[in-house]
Order: C-alpha cells, then sequence, then structure tokens
C-alpha cells in the first residue's frame, strides 16, 4: 500500500471528531429511470453507515463533461468516488488523478474491462453474459431467418455495446436478419423511433432491448399500434411502466440487473475502505429474467424505488 493511501487511511480512520466520509457518484445518462433505485441504494447504504453521499452526472454520453465532473469532486475533497465507466479507456488518467491524490475509486454500473483502468473494483453486470441470456431465454421464440429489431438507447456505451453482442452471439445460428436504432434516453421519444422503424420495415417480427428506455419505448410503441401487430418484445432492466407491459404480456422478458444493489455495495466498498483499509472487490449485480410469471410480485417494489 503505497503513501499515498496511507496518509488517507490516516486522515479518515473513525473517530468521533472527524466529519462523515463523503462519496459522490458520477455517471452518464444521470436522469434515467433507471438511476432512481440506484439513489435508493446508496442513500439507504448511506444512512446505514453514517456517511454521506450525492450524485453527478450528464444528460448522455459525453466523456469529456464527465471527466470534468470528476475533476470536480477531486477538487470538492470527496472521500471516494463511484464511477460509471461508460468508456473502456476514456477515464483511465482521471481516475488514476484521483487515485494519486488518495481518494478511492469503484467503478459501478458499467466496467472497464483491465484496458488499464486503476479503479478499486466494480459493481455491475456482467454484460456480455447478460446479454446471451436473454439471447438464450428469446431463442425458442424468434423463428430461424427472422427480422429483428436491436435497440440502444446511447450509441458509444460499452455496456449496451457488449449486451447487444452477447444477445447477437446467442442467436448466431438463427440466420437472423439484424436491424439496429438509437432510440434516445426518453421512453416516449424512443417510442416515436420505434413506431417508425417498424412502419419502414413491416417484416420485423421481435424487437430486443438493450437498456430501460429503449425496452420501455418498445413497449409503449407495440401497445400503440394502430392496427395492432404480434411483435415479440424483451429487453433489459425494470421500471414501472415496463413491469406492467411484462404484467399484461406485451413484453415477453426482461432482464434485471439490481441497480439498488449497484447503489449500495459501492457505499459500502467506498466505507471499508476508508475506515479500515478493507480493499473492495468485484460484484456481479445479477441477471435475473422478469416474465409475466413473477412479475406481480415485483411492481410494489419497483414503485417505491428498490427494483
Amino acid at each position: 500500500m503505497d503513501q499515498a493511501w496511507l496518509e488517507h487511511l490516516r486522515c479518515h480512520g473513525v473517530t468521533e471528531a472527524n466529519e462523515p466520509l463523503r462519496f459522490r457518484f458520477i455517471t452518464a445518462c444521470v436522469h434515467e429511470a433507471f438511476f432512481l433505485p440506484v439513489r435508493r441504494g446508496m442513500t439507504d447504504a448511506a444512512r446505514m453507515l453514517g456517511v454521506n453521499v450525492d450524485m453527478a452526472g450528464v444528460d448522455d454520453v459525453d466523456d469529456e463533461a464527465e471527466i470534468k465532473l470528476i475533476r470536480q469532486a477531486i477538487a470538492d475533497g470527496v472521500d471516494g468516488i463511484a464511477l460509471s465507466l461508460t468508456h473502456q479507456t476514456a477515464f483511465n488518467a482521471v481516475v488514476a488523478e484521483a487515485l494519486d491524490q488518495g481518494i478511492p475509486v469503484i467503478g459501478f454500473n458499467v466496467d472497464s474491462k483491465g484496458t488499464g483502468n486503476r479503479r478499486l473494483s466494480c459493481v455491475c453486470q456482467d454484460l456480455y453474459a447478460a446479454g446471451m441470456k436473454l439471447g438464450c431465454a428469446v431463442k425458442p421464440s424468434i423463428r430461424a431467418g427472422a427480422n429483428v429489431l436491436i435497440t440502444l438507447h446511447s450509441r458509444g456505451i460499452s455496456a449496451l455495446d457488449d449486451r447487444c453482442q452477447g444477445i447477437m452471439d446467442a442467436l448466431k445460428d438463427q440466420s437472423i436478419t439484424w436491424h439496429t436504432v438509437i432510440t434516445g434516453t426518453e421512453p416516449t421519444q424512443a417510442a416515436a423511433i420505434i413506431r417508425r422503424e417498424l412502419e419502414q420495415n413491416p417484416a420485423i417480427e421481435a424487437i430486443l432491448g438493450t437498456g430501460q428506455a429503449d425496452t420501455e419505448g418498445s413497449g409503449l410503441a407495440v401497445s400503440e399500434l394502430d392496427p395492432p401487430r404480434a411483435l415479440f418484445i424483451a429487453g433489459f432492466d425494470l421500471s414501472p411502466q415496463i413491469l406492467d407491459y411484462l404484467d399484461r404480456g406485451i413484453i415477453a422478458a426482461s432482464v434485471d440487473q439490481q441497480p439498488y444493489c449497484q447503489g449500495f455495495y459501492p457505499v459500502v466498498q467506498l466505507t471499508l475502505y476508508c475506515r479500515y483499509g478493507i480493499w473492495p472487490s468485484n460484484l456481479d449485480a445479477g441477471a435475473t429474467i422478469i416474465c409475466q410469471a413473477n412479475a406481480g410480485q415485483i411492481i410494489q417494489l419497483s414503485q417505491d424505488g428498490i427494483r
């Protein structure tokens, strides 16, 4: 353990005189509904552990703006940073800056996967494996040779690309014709873009989402089609509306990556590290498939901001 870390631990040992530890979460797409349970998880953990935590971020994908927020957190003297590593290399230098000043950095939601980033750990889904899991689950429902629309809410987020690749690899022996569209991070906007794609290509039989806004937008788009059209839909994440579509059978399946855990466990890891020098470790947030059979059990938890 180098001198910067030793000094950091000395300064933040648990004593009555110390101010509470301060942590900051920083992410792209900060206003997406996905981050509501992340916020709930991080504030619950902060309350339990007697620390302070807040969240900052950018509206969509803007690496330079996010880097400025990280440098601002360093300048503000936070005790730890949880960072969504949406680009494989863009944040390497600024993470190193934080670490060199004794500020621990933990990834959450998206990891950099061994590309030189020195973050201490990451709490996130195994994104490619989750895409594979969804692809395998829906395979019996998508015929060989089908036209399938894959939706991504933003361009340039490695998490969505990894899920997309996992889905495609799971279905690679189906001779599928793939169509891809970027929907934006607002479900109503996503629905309008998806409806336009469906109108322009009546051969599309299925829609597979890679994130919350586009999965919710797919359900909205298909529920509003006039005349109605039978389409198979599956995707990622939970929201009250996605759960409603699952419960009604409009969406067949969605993969839960447990965002509450992605808020909760980084606070725990940062607190344990700052107080006791307990080194953080990677944590898989999971990839549970939710369908009509179990959606009803989760609806209230989603409304409460937990699932």
